[in-house]
């Protein structure tokens, strides 16, 4: 397991705790990120039907899966093996059968079939099918949106959580600078994103890598006037400019970074807008600290760049940490505008206050915490407009 018997203890306690302020008996977990820090299962298996079931008034959690998961579960959690229970394998993806009928069938058996039951609405893995299996499986319990309950458990990380994505920082330091190497005039994005892949597994000498919940984000050209495209087999050309956003990733702990690449001589009009943005991610930096709140944040970015006469309308930055594909945020706290979370020590965070105009954009990002008396970066790379002749704009 990625951490003690102990700390996971700790995670359901304080998940139960929220159960009880919203009145919920029962929860049923079914974001993965979520499984995996209330239990530590880890597996490729998402995508299939699986969950976590939180009892308030009993110390075990139950795990219900697919067969063949669930000796996987039984390697990766601290759970009982009786409370790991999985399901027969003609309730995959079958037009007969369904996985929460199963469920249901289980919560009914063991007496929690009357009670105030959770479960995560908003949510990729938990399909509108869930529900109405649910629905018509438990017709004298009350369902009631459990969505993001455990996600603002996990806001504020534990040590042993800081340094694993400390050490997810070292591992995307390593991806991005690789990245930064390869990239040239002729050369294929996907030759790039392929030796990205490498490092960000290969991870360093001391500790691997894990595969990062978002793969390499690549846009170069006009293309960045858009944040998330991947990689094609298109070259790369003289003047282009390519923007990296890439993860470190360790126990599924993630540590991101953006950063941008020109290719020759930058123009005027990337040079001035690589000068706003570094200037603005400066400024938040520097303001960072708790007991502010994650709208004063966004409130410094905006009066430091407005001289420029840029406008974002999209939030800077998120909670980040513990996740699966597609996505390394939590979806609870946001930096901008109206986002009154409080900040606190050993809150994690990606600031990415980048700029995508109508032909053309610039990232540099920082994933960060935040400290008893301000904030650190997780990675150490130069916040600045990188050009492939050598010559680095100073910023």
């Amino acid at each position: 397991m990625a951490f003690g018997t102990a700390e996971y203890k700790e995670r359901i306690y304080k998940t139960k705790e929220r159960m009880s302020k919203q009145g919920i008996d029962v929860l049923l977990v079914t974001d993965p990120a979520n499984m995996n820090y209330l239990s530590g299962y880890d597996g490729w298996s998402f995508y299939v039907h699986q969950m976590l079931i939180i009892m308030i008034d009993e110390e075990q959690p139950i795990w219900i899966g697919r067969g063949q998961d669930a000796n996987g579960a039984k390697v990766t959690t601290w759970l009982y093996h009786e409370n790991i229970i999985p399901y027969p394998d003609d309730y995959v993806q079958s037009n007969t059968k369904h996985p929460m009928d199963f469920v249901a069938d289980i919560l009914k058996q063991i007496g929690q079939d009357n009670r105030t039951i959770g479960v995560e609405m908003e949510n990729y893995y938990f399909t509108a099918k869930c529900y109405e299996q649910l629905k018509k499986g438990l017709p004298n319990a009350s369902l009631k949106d459990a969505t993001l309950l455990v996600n603002w458990v996990r806001l504020v990380k534990s040590d042993t959580e800081i340094e694993y994505m400390k050490r997810a920082a070292k591992i995307v330091e390593k991806a991005m600078m690789k990245g930064i190497e390869l990239i040239g005039e002729g050369v294929r994005e996907c030759d790039v994103a392929a030796e990205i892949f490498h490092t960000q597994i290969k991870g360093t000498p001391e500790f691997g890598g894990d595969y990062p919940a978002i793969v390499p984000l690549l846009p170069s050209g006009e293309k960045t006037s858009t944040p998330h495209l991947t990689c094609t087999d298109e070259r790369y050309k003289k003047g282009d400019t390519v923007i990296l956003e890439l993860a470190g990733c360790y126990k599924r702990y993630h540590s991101p970074l953006a950063r941008t690449v020109n290719i020759g001589k930058p123009s005027e009009k990337i040079k001035t807008l690589s000068d706003v943005v570094v200037e603005g991610l400066n400024a938040c930096l520097d303001m960072i600290k708790p007991g502010i709140a994650c709208e004063e944040i966004e409130e410094t970015w905006r009066k430091t760049i407005e001289k420029s006469g840029i406008v974002k309308d999209s939030r800077i930055g998120y909670a980040m940490g513990l996740n699966y594909p597609p996505d390394w945020g939590e979806h609870t706290a946001s930096i901008r505008k109206g986002d009154k979370t409080i900040l606190q020590p050993n809150m994690t965070f990606h600031l990415i206050p980048g700029v995508w105009l109508d032909q053309y954009g610039f990232e540099a990002s920082e994933a960060l915490r935040v400290t008893e008396n301000g904030c650190e970066t997780f990675a150490s790379l130069p916040r600045q407009l990188f050009i492939k002749d050598g010559i680095l704009t100073k910023n």
